[in-house]
């Protein structure tokens, strides 16, 4: 294959895979094991999963009735804390608070235990009445109010493909820097048309040549 078709080649992929990327809305989940933070009989923050065979990822549970096995595997929509999509709904206040929990347990300044309660005390409430969770979700749901959505960017949920409150796998929270850098229609539209611009401008090349 000569250099030329070679480029041409490169170009076209990279367009598709752009498309494929941007359109990407599932993964493949492996839960590979807990760690070792246990409070009131349940393992806590983090939970370390492999995503599309990919190395150890630490992420929160926010479904406390939902039950998951390590080495289970199963298919999950990948979509930002804020997109509405969750598995408990469009209310995005509590997501909201979950987001503020999530955040201060990754930078330390939230107890990891007392944060995994917290998030779950805001989906199935009532399941605790420890005084620092309640604490913690009532100052969280105060800080959800006022706080500004790019206060969640790079937080994102996996939620599993026909789970529910109860039934299914577990839905789970993390934080992706691949979601950060995922094209927005508009720059994505200026990407494509760019690189079929330099993909024609390689092919008049080809022919010339």
């Amino acid at each position: 294959m000569s250099r030329n078709r070679l480029l041409l080649a490169l170009f076209v992929a990279l367009f598709v895979s752009s498309l494929a990327f941007a359109n990407s809305t599932t993964v493949t989940m492996t839960f590979l094991n807990p760690g070792t933070n246990v409070y009131g009989g349940f393992y806590t923050y983090p939970y370390y999963f492999s995503v599309n065979g990919g190395s150890p990822t630490p992420m929160m549970c926010d479904a406390f009735n939902n039950r998951i096995s390590p080495g289970q595997s199963w298919t999950a929509h990948v979509s930002g804390l804020l997109q509405g999509k969750g598995m408990f709904g469009k209310d995005l206040q509590d997501y909201k608070a979950a987001g503020i929990i999530f955040l201060g347990v990754m930078n330390g300044t939230i107890d990891a235990k007392v944060g995994s309660w917290a998030v779950w005390n805001l989906f199935t409430q009532g399941i605790t009445n420890n005084a620092a969770v309640l604490s913690l979700d009532q100052s969280a749901l105060a800080q959800a109010q006022h706080a500004p959505s790019s206060a969640f960017k790079g937080l994102v949920l996996y939620t599993p493909v026909g789970a529910s409150p109860g039934h299914g796998p577990q839905e789970f929270i993390g934080f992706s820097t691949r979601a950060l850098a995922t094209p927005e229609p508009g720059s994505l539209l200026l990407l494509s048309t760019g690189l079929l611009g330099i993909a024609g401008m390689v092919r008049r090349k080809f022919l010339r040549s």
